[in-house]
C-alpha cells in the first residue's frame, strides 16, 4: 500500500537551499567555462575528499529543522508525519554522499532524496507529492511554479548577522499578491496606479481574491495546525503577513483569508514603509516575496526567498 501524504506538508529542498555548498559550486562554475569535463572531475574529486566534512547551513536550513521538529507532536495512531523533508539535488548519487553524510551528523530526519546528476531536480517535484520546493537554481524553481502544483522559492543568501528565531515555532511571514493571491490587484497598481488599485479593493473587499502560487501551500498548513494537540492560536506554527497595502485595500485581505477558512496570526499592512524592521521584529524562518525590491533589504535581516512570477503573467514581461 502506498504511503499517504495527502495530510503531511512535504518539503522538498536542493541540497544548495539546505547547506552551503558555495565552495564546491565556485570550483564547478570556474571550470566550466574552461573545460565542462574538467569541472565535473574536478567537482567529484572535491567532493569525495570531503565528503565526511559536514556541511554549513544554507539558507533553508532553519525552517527545515523547526518543521521537522513538529513531528514530535504526532500521535500514536497517526500514520503518517505532519512534516516530510525530501532533498533533491542535482548532485548525482556519488557526489550527493557528502549531503547524505550531513543530514547524518546533524541528526535531521530527513530519509527521503532524489540525485538526479544535473538534470532538473524539479521534474521530481509532483513524484514525491511536494508541497514547497526551496532552491537556489532559478530554472528549477520557475518550472515548478508554472507547473502549478507546488509553491516554489529561490533561496538568497543567509543573512549575514545570522538571525535570532525564538525556539520550538516555526515562524513563517509570506507577501500578499501575487504570492499568496492571484497577481490580479497587483497589475491594477502597475498599469493604473495607486488611487485605481485602492477603488477597486475597497469595492471589492466582500469579493474574496483568487488563489495565487502559495494559496494552496497556506492552506496545507492550516491542515497541519489541524493535527497538532493544541488550539491553533497556540499552535507552534505563526503566520505573518507583511505586505505593502494599506487602508483602504487591507480589509479585502482579511476577508479573503476568512472566506479560505484560514487563520493567520499577524498581519502588518506598511503603506510603502519598509518590511525589514518589521521582519527583523517577526524573526521569521524564512520570508517569502515576489519583488527583489523587498527581498533586497530583508535578506540581509531574515532568510529570505524568491517567488518568481508565472511565465504567463504580465509581470513577468
Amino acid at each position: 500500500m502506498a504511503f499517504d501524504l495527502s495530510n503531511t506538508l512535504v518539503v522538498g529542498i536542493s541540497a544548495t537551499a539546505l547547506f552551503d555548498m558555495s565552495e564546491s559550486d565556485k570550483i564547478f562554475s570556474e571550470a566550466k567555462s574552461k573545460d565542462p569535463d574538467q569541472a565535473i572531475e574536478l567537482f567529484r574529486d572535491y567532493m569525495r575528499k570531503h565528503e565526511d566534512e559536514p556541511l554549513k547551513q544554507g539558507t533553508g536550513y532553519p525552517l527545515v529543522k523547526a518543521l521537522l521538529g513538529l513531528n514530535q507532536y504526532m500521535e500514536k495512531e497517526d500514520k503518517s508525519p505532519l512534516v516530510e523533508v525530501v532533498v533533491m539535488s542535482r548532485n548525482s548519487p556519488d557526489t550527493g554522499l557528502r549531503v547524505l553524510n550531513s543530514i547524518r551528523h546533524d541528526k535531521l530526519n530527513i530519509t527521503r532524496s532524489a540525485f538526479t546528476a544535473g538534470e532538473s531536480a524539479a521534474d521530481y517535484v509532483e513524484a514525491f507529492d511536494v508541497d514547497l520546493f526551496l532552491t537556489t537554481d532559478v530554472a528549477d524553481a520557475q518550472q515548478v511554479i508554472d507547473s502549478k502544483n507546488s509553491a516554489a522559492a529561490i533561496l538568497r543568501e543567509p543573512p549575514k548577522a545570522g538571525s535570532d528565531i525564538p525556539d520550538g515555532q516555526v515562524r513563517l511571514a509570506f507577501d500578499g499578491d501575487a504570492v499568496l493571491f492571484s497577481d490580479k490587484s497587483e497589475l491594477v497598481y502597475k498599469t493604473q496606479g495607486m488611487d485605481a488599485f485602492h477603488a477597486q479593493e475597497d469595492a471589492m473587499q466582500d469579493t474574496p481574491m483568487e488563489e495565487g502560487p502559495y494559496a494552496t501551500l497556506l492552506k496545507k498548513l492550516a491542515k497541519l495546525q489541524e493535527r497538532l494537540p493544541m488550539r491553533v492560536e497556540y499552535s507552534p506554527i505563526r503566520i505573518a503577513i507583511v505586505t505593502a497595502r494599506n487602508s483602504p485595500s487591507e480589509m479585502r485581505v482579511i476577508k479573503t483569508l476568512r472566506a479560505w477558512g484560514i487563520y493567520v496570526d499577524e498581519a502588518f499592512f506598511l503603506g510603502g514603509l519598509e518590511k525589514g524592521k518589521v521582519l527583523k521584529a517577526f524573526k521569521p524562518h524564512i520570508f517569502f516575496d515576489d519583488q527583489d525590491v523587498h527581498l533586497e533589504a530583508a535578506a540581509n535581516l531574515v532568510p529570505s526567498g524568491k517567488v518568481p512570477y508565472l511565465s504567463e503573467s504580465e509581470l513577468a514581461k
